[in-house]
């Protein structure tokens, strides 16, 4: 036998325990085409979208008990959202040719539309906002800060120093015109993810129209439970009180998004199961084998039900629970929903590729640790957004930088100005 021959029966014999069923040859490749790098590149994304409609609550429904997280949440989102396209970028191999998709339109492709949709987000709805929110934090800041760090700060008034309380006016009229775009811009970012896979329609597991629903709602709820995980963990190594009256009211929209996302979810399963299509076999097939433990328990138990009855019970009983124990409950339920989210990026990106087109048989993935698509690459592109988001706090939410004090609210509240005031830990 040649060596040619030799290395075919090899691969064979390698790929063969991976099929069970019926299985086409061009469908019995070494590995999915989207492996774990895709698998982080719509959790990304949904963590900043969910984080800015956590800042808009805020900005444009006037939720005043979450203005110490305000700040902290757009800074969340710019800390990520910086990192959104690295997955992209490693999984094709080419970054040093990325710009190509910004010079060469091609406006059928959902995949090349992210570049416009991340440029307008990212120049012209966050940088801007976070621009006019702090620029008159900026003016102040270059002026007392000596070194390297007011020379930063100097760069970024961009030469307007006009502090008066008309020019501060503006700035928030402003940042409260573009925080109104930024929500729809904010579903389009997510909603477009959730697209791409409900477009496909010759695959059951991705082809279904409340697919990008879905993404939007579930980026919410992981948004605002990153929203939470950071806002304790700052406030604990600052060794700071908490705002309990804050950290309630996170809760409950937190509960309220966890129970819209679960509810509609569980619909599109209901209707799976009462239609019946081609393929719904396979379906039930990998819910109940090859995703049990990422689909039944890590996003429906750990992800799902237990922070719905923990959220819930506080809801119920919150005057009853004493502040350590519904601090203990809260964060253990924004640690819990971060899992089971991304527990269903996984389901969606590797459940559509773990059956075969014929719809009579599974594959299966081992994710390796090493090279571009293994889990020590993906740990190091989770991490890498709160390393940027560490230096974004010591650089815009240091304690030892007075703040102006003004309210984030719409320009019909009253502004106000003056002194500098103390601000909670977030804020």
């Amino acid at each position: 036998m040649s060596a040619e021959a030799t290395n075919a029966v090899n691969v064979v014999i390698e790929t063969l325990p991976r099929f069970e069923g019926f299985v086409y040859p061009n469908e019995s490749g070494p590995h999915p085409l989207w492996g774990f790098l895709i698998v982080i590149y719509p959790y990304i994304t949904g963590l900043v979208a969910g984080a800015f409609i956590m800042a808009s609550l805020v900005r444009v429904f006037r939720v005043k008990a979450l203005e110490p997280v305000y700040r902290l949440s757009l800074l969340t989102a710019l800390a990520f959202l910086l990192c959104a396209p690295l997955p992209l970028l490693f999984h094709l191999g080419h970054p040093e040719r990325s710009y190509q998709i910004m010079i060469t339109p091609h406006l059928t492709s959902p995949m090349a539309i992210f570049g416009f949709v991340y440029a307008w987000y990212l120049m012209a709805v966050l940088l801007l906002e976070l621009w006019f929110d702090y620029r008159q934090d900026f003016v102040e800041w270059a002026r007392i800060t000596p070194g390297w760090r007011g020379i930063i700060y100097r760069a970024f008034t961009l030469g307007v120093t006009d502090t008066s309380e008309r020019a501060v006016a503006l700035d928030m009229k402003m940042s409260w015109i573009i925080s109104i775009i930024g929500i729809p811009s904010a579903f389009l970012l997510h909603g477009y993810v959730g697209f791409i896979f409900g477009s496909i329609k010759a695959n059951p597991w991705w082809g279904n129209v409340l697919m990008p629903i879905i993404f939007i709602l579930s980026a919410m709820v992981s948004g605002i439970a990153l929203c939470v995980f950071n806002y304790m963990v700052l406030s604990w190594v600052r060794r700071r009180e908490l705002d309990m009256r804050c950290l309630d009211v996170m809760g409950m929209f937190l509960f309220y998004a966890l129970v819209v996302d679960a509810a509609i979810e569980a619909l599109d399963w209901i209707h799976r199961a009462y239609s019946a299509v081609e393929g719904f076999h396979v379906m039930e097939y990998m819910a109940r084998e090859r995703l049990f433990y990422t689909l039944s328990i890590g996003q429906l138990a750990v992800g799902t039900v237990v922070p719905l009855l923990l959220l819930g019970a506080l809801q119920i009983l919150r005057k009853r629970v004493p502040e350590l124990f519904r601090k203990r409950i809260y964060f253990t339920s924004a640690v819990l929903i971060l899992i089971g989210v991304f527990a269903m990026r996984w389901n969606v990106v590797m459940g559509g590729q773990y059956f075969s087109k014929s719809l009579r048989g599974v594959m299966s993935y081992k994710l390796e640790f090493a090279g571009v698509e293994g889990w020590f690459m993906g740990m190091i592109l989770l991490a890498l957004p709160f390393v940027i988001l560490t230096v974004l706090i010591k650089l815009f939410l240091s304690e030892q930088l007075p703040t102006s004090g003004h309210v984030p609210h719409p320009p019909t509240a009253p502004l106000e100005t003056g002194a500098s005031a103390p601000r909670p830990a977030g804020a």
